[in-house]
């Protein structure tokens, strides 16, 4: 009899009921597992969004960067240079409204003088002229050669023209009307010529 009750509380509705409660809690536990794992996966897809946002905008702020960084550098060089040309051409006006000055004097000691106030006068010009001039080509003003030279029209104008004579050739400056000078390798006034055609 023993065995019978042992069998019995085996079987009984007690029994059933609370075998019942025990699969709804694990089948529960998997649920709520599944819950957790597809809000963790949401998190996920929203700070991988976010981040990848937040790289876009680290990119574009870079690009940004890069960009105004090579501005600036190209605006320093451009400044550089712009700095050395005035250096380079330094006085230049200065030098350009002295040479009328220059072209004055030359036409004033070209004039014969007989008397002794005249010879005076000419060696004070001539004096004015040569510190003039020296201190035009100490400041690297210097006269374009032009006789006897081919014909350039960068440093020459051509105001007349003549025929070819004995030992000349044709596009050969034969005579200098108006000096011309340069500042180092710019032309401050072109030389005024004639040219042999």
């Amino acid at each position: 009899m023993s065995e019978d009750k042992k069998e019995e509380k085996k079987v009984t509705p007690d029994s059933e009921e609370s075998a019942a409660p025990k699969e709804e809690a694990t089948a529960k536990k998997p649920e709520k597992k599944s819950r957790k794992q597809s809000k963790a996966a949401k998190q996920v897809e929203e700070l991988t969004a976010k981040v990848t946002e937040l790289n876009g905008k680290v990119d574009a702020i870079t690009d940004q960067y890069i960009r105004a960084k090579a501005e600036i550098a190209n605006i320093q060089k451009r400044n550089e240079k712009e700095q050395a040309s005035l250096l380079k051409y330094d006085g230049q006006n200065l030098a350009k409204d002295i040479l009328p000055v220059i072209d004055n004097l030359e036409r004033a000691l070209s004039i014969e003088v007989t008397d002794e106030n005249g010879k005076q006068l000419k060696k004070g010009i001539q004096m004015v002229y040569d510190h003039m001039t020296k201190a035009l080509q100490d400041n690297h003003v210097v006269e374009i050669d032009s006789i006897d030279k081919p014909f350039d029209p960068h440093i020459h104008q051509a105001v007349q023209t003549k025929p070819v004579e004995d030992g000349q050739k044709p596009d050969q400056v034969v005579q200098v009307l108006q000096k011309g000078y340069m500042l180092k390798d710019r032309v401050l006034r072109p030389a005024m010529v004639v040219v042999s055609q």
